[in-house]
């Protein structure tokens, strides 16, 4: 009989992921939820675990200088700016739900493929062009991405007040006050942590320099 049971006990572990999966298009709330871990947690995740590095470390030598010298190629350092990655992962947020895109989303497979993969990889370089734990031959200053971070937190903020006062086309009001409370607030979580590595790393940057003035008097 456990043979019997094993199965049953399977489908119904499987009816209740894809149940979940299926309220995210009818709760906004969930819809919002996924947004925070797919566009803010797990690029985050991502990002500490230094895919670069783990690649360059496992590709032969010759595969490695040809990828090292894309990672110092025009192309990426534009992809490495952080205020192109703020205006694909902030502008990419406010096009999905300021427009029919949110509803298109869920009429039409290949454009909800291609918006949680944006999501995604959106949220990914805006991430990296902040903390930089790979190998990173175009850096900027930790003042000019603390700018452009302030201002991407505004326009975060602004939005997740905007969804509160002005639901998405067919999301109702009580969905929309919740899902934008959850953005709003649980952004702000996910955006601690990404402040507090970013001002160690400014901190451990600053700090020989500020020993050695202390030394030499100067």
């Amino acid at each position: 009989m456990s043979s019997f049971l094993l199965p049953q006990n399977e489908k119904g572990k499987k009816r209740k992921f894809f149940s979940g999966l299926d309220r995210s298009h009818v709760d906004f709330s969930a819809h919002m939820l996924g947004h925070l871990l797919l566009g803010m947690l797990a690029p985050l995740f991502m990002v500490l675990a230094a895919p670069m590095t783990l690649i360059l470390r496992t590709l032969n030598v010759r595969t490695a200088r040809k990828l090292s010298r894309l990672l110092r190629s025009r192309l990426v350092s534009v992809f490495n700016n952080p205020i192109i990655t703020s205006v694909l992962n902030i502008g990419g947020l406010w096009l999905l739900y300021t427009t029919n895109l949110y509803n298109l989303m869920h009429e039409n497979i290949f454009v909800h493929v291609f918006v949680h993969l944006h999501v995604f990889i959106a949220g990914y370089l805006f991430t990296a062009s902040l903390i930089y734990i790979d190998p990173t031959p175009h850096r900027v200053s930790f003042v000019y991405r603390a700018i452009v971070f302030i201002l991407a937190l505004a326009g975060h903020g602004i939005l997740s007040k905007y969804i509160y006062a002005h639901p998405p086309n067919g999301v109702p009001q009580n969905q929309a006050e919740a899902g934008g409370m959850l953005m709003y607030y649980g952004g702000d979580v996910i955006d601690a942590i990404i402040i507090f590595i970013f001002c160690f790393h400014w901190y451990r940057a600053i700090r020989p320099k500020a020993s050695f003035s202390r030394i030499t008097g100067i």
